[in-house]
């Protein structure tokens, strides 16, 4: 069980009580990566075993070229949970900025967002490629990924989430 903080309605200051927000995995990763810090290889496939009573959910998805996994990842320890701060990528050269500014997996609440390339549906099956959650992880949702709503490529972005070094022809 987790919780969030609700504030009454136009009541100022900080909120007052938390309220549960249940949270229930629908799934669970299937993947070659089984140790954190392993680095995710964007051409091995994975699969996420949806839970058999949650199969009929998945009619349609079959479509879809991309989906979005969101996922809880499990295995992200109190320390990094407490951590309000990182360098990018661990760089020395880059600024320290706030986890909620990155995509690192140290962050209050550990949940990944991937989008996928969907492979196949097979029952309670989905085979994807591109994952990068850990053997085991617990799978919260799955939807389909729609370019018109969910690619923004003229979205502006900080110099420094290049990294120190720019790849070639990107803008810094």
């Amino acid at each position: 069980m987790f919780s969030f903080w609700k504030r009454p309605q136009g009541a100022p200051g900080p909120p007052p009580s938390p309220v549960p927000v249940p949270l229930e995995p629908i799934g669970v990763v299937r993947s070659p990566l089984r140790e954190p810090g392993q680095a995710p290889d964007p051409i091995v496939a994975a699969e996420v075993i949806v839970r058999d009573d949650l199969a009929a959910a998945l009619v349609g998805l079959e479509g879809f070229g991309r989906i979005t996994v969101v996922f809880w990842m499990d295995r992200v320890p109190e320390a990094g949970r407490a951590l309000r701060q990182v360098r990018p990528g661990g760089h020395a050269a880059l600024p320290l900025v706030g986890v909620l500014a990155t995509r690192t997996h140290n962050r209050p609440n550990p949940i990944g967002v991937t989008v996928v390339e969907l492979l196949g549906v097979e029952g309670a099956r989905l085979r994807v490629r591109g994952l990068d959650a850990l053997d085991g992880t617990p799978v919260l949702d799955v939807r389909p990924y729609l370019p018109p709503y969910d690619a923004f490529p003229d979205a502006a972005m900080p110099s420094w989430v290049w990294g120190p070094t720019p790849p070639h022809g990107t803008a810094p």
